[in-house]
């Protein structure tokens, strides 16, 4: 069940990066960004469904299952917004939308690394150590999109 579940989670990261970075680069929200930001949704559901089976309500750093919480939240919160402005068809939102998904994908980076790096036993850093590890690396990231500002092309 944990290669299931650790597949489907990677899955997410795939698909919610793509949809994202595809955004982010175009300038402009598309129908095709929204339906990877679903399927990134789908799949980090249903990996987080099959763990918490696995782990049967104990993670082993709560702020690991907080922070996961409240990716998915944010996850439904981007991908309803995204609908919203899509069928709105409201083209400065549209424009500016991907500093929105950038902050969601920078945050749902959070539990990701947190949980790869509790689940690697060649890594074994302790739960609290990873969740640190997590927040410094996915702050990092975010500071970086931050300060490199928008990629649009012209």
């Amino acid at each position: 069940m944990i290669g299931v579940a650790s597949t489907a989670i990677s899955l997410a990261l795939v698909f919610y990066t793509i949809g994202v970075f595809a955004e982010r680069r175009s300038g402009t929200l598309k129908t095709s960004h929204l339906v990877f930001f679903y399927l990134g949704l789908a799949c980090d559901t249903a990996g987080t469904a099959v763990m918490s089976i696995i782990a049967r309500g104990e993670s082993a750093n709560p702020a690991h299952a907080a922070t996961g919480l409240l990716a998915i939240i944010l996850m439904i919160i981007h991908a309803a917004w995204a609908s919203v402005v899509l069928a709105r068809k409201n083209r400065a939102a549209m424009e500016s939308f991907h500093r929105f998904s950038v902050a969601v994908w920078t945050i749902w980076l959070i539990p990701y690394f947190c949980g790869m790096l509790m689940g690697n036993p060649a890594i074994d850093l302790p739960a609290n150590a990873a969740f640190g590890a997590a927040l410094i690396g996915a702050g990092a990231i975010g500071l970086t999109l931050y300060l490199r500002g928008d990629t649009r092309r012209a």
